[in-house]
């Protein structure tokens, strides 16, 4: 999939989090989480199974955690992901 334009999804409530995505020639992660340092590396697995399954493999990806579960940042990253792609 190939993003387009630059997109979100989320929030920046408690358990939820804000994910943009935007074109870039590279693959780049942001992570800001108001979690521990130990967490960061388990948001960055759930982005990258994400990216994985949607097969994307450039883009500029932030993310602004407030604590949300597995689930909802997979979600987020699917629609963020999916908007910016306009598909």
């Amino acid at each position: 999939m190939r993003i387009r334009c630059k997109a979100s999804a989320g929030t920046r409530q408690p358990n939820d989090l804000m994910v943009i995505v935007e074109p870039c020639d590279t693959l780049r992660i942001d992570i800001d989480s108001n979690l521990k340092e130990e967490v960061k590396h388990l948001i960055l697995a759930q982005i990258s199974t994400a990216l994985e399954r949607l097969e994307v493999s450039t883009c500029h990806i932030q993310v602004f955690d407030c604590g949300a579960m597995d689930y909802a940042i997979a979600a987020r990253v699917k629609t963020a992901i999916c908007r910016a792609a306009m598909e």
